[in-house]
């Protein structure tokens, strides 16, 4: 079984810049680091293969830089990695993104099985993998928490609002992972030296079956941000001291009727 597994190096902190003309995160010299729901992707692929055979393929969108987190797949145990890097894919909306990813996959490979992470920490839409699923023409299951291969399919139990659903799905399909799926592995400092020369490819817009540049980037976005900033932290607070703190603090909780 052929596995490939979505993922994205975001920021590791939530101190970011905004740039007010594009509304994009500004992400040069900031610290970053592997999507955290995409760790529990990549195991879940790992655990696959291990059971059943085949390969685990990794890519993600990026600038060079993101060929980090690839190294790091590598470590946990992945088989090959792409970086989809190409400034004409900069500044994406949800529906634009989808689209690069879908022919980043195609660019590559056919695969049973496309797993993603439910989200990511820096978008947080939930909305990308199934977005791929249906530019690629294949079935997909989002929330899931346990996956598991069934004859020339899988079956997924969703984790929904208000009931838990299994469905089965055919190959190829897509899946986005809940956290509770799984335990992720801790990166392996022997596969970092296995690994070390193990070469990471790179693909830019030219290398996929369609380079219309208006699918792509700012021009492919059928939307856009008007406002983001990060959440203020410089909320009023007052310090009290003395023997009649508690009686203060009595008056304050009864003039704001929380007593």
């Amino acid at each position: 079984m052929d596995i490939f597994v979505c993922i994205k190096q975001v920021p590791a902190t939530t101190q970011v810049q905004v740039d007010e003309k594009t509304g994009v995160l500004k992400r040069s010299g900031v610290a970053s680091k592997m999507n955290p729901y995409d760790l529990y992707a990549l195991e879940t692929a790992l655990r696959l293969r291990e059971k059943h055979g085949g390969t685990v393929t990794v890519g993600t969108m990026g600038p060079p830089q993101a060929q980090d987190i690839i190294r790091e797949a590598y470590m946990m145990g992945a088989d090959r990695g792409y970086v989809f890097s190409d400034r004409r894919l900069g500044g994406a909306d949800v529906l634009a993104t989808s689209y690069t990813l879908s022919q980043a996959i195609r660019s590559t490979g056919n695969y049973d099985l496309i797993l993603c992470g439910k989200q990511t920490t820096d978008g947080d839409t939930a909305q990308v993998g199934p977005a791929i699923a249906e530019h690629m023409g294949i079935p997909h299951a989002a929330w899931v928490s346990r996956l598991d291969v069934n004859g020339d399919g899988v079956d997924a139990c969703q984790q929904l609002q208000d009931v838990v659903e299994t469905v089965h799905m055919p190959f190829p399909c897509l899946v986005t992972v809940e956290q509770d799926i799984c335990m992720p592995r801790l990166p392996s400092l022997k596969r970092a030296r296995e690994t070390a020369d193990r070469p990471i490819q790179f693909l830019s817009l030219d290398d996929f079956p369609d380079t219309d540049e208006n699918h792509y980037g700012l021009s492919g976005s059928p939307t856009q941000v008007e406002r983001i900033f990060p959440p203020e932290h410089d909320a009023l607070h007052e310090e009290w001291s003395g023997e009649d703190s508690t009686g203060r603090l009595h008056e304050r909780l009864k003039a704001w009727k929380f007593i």
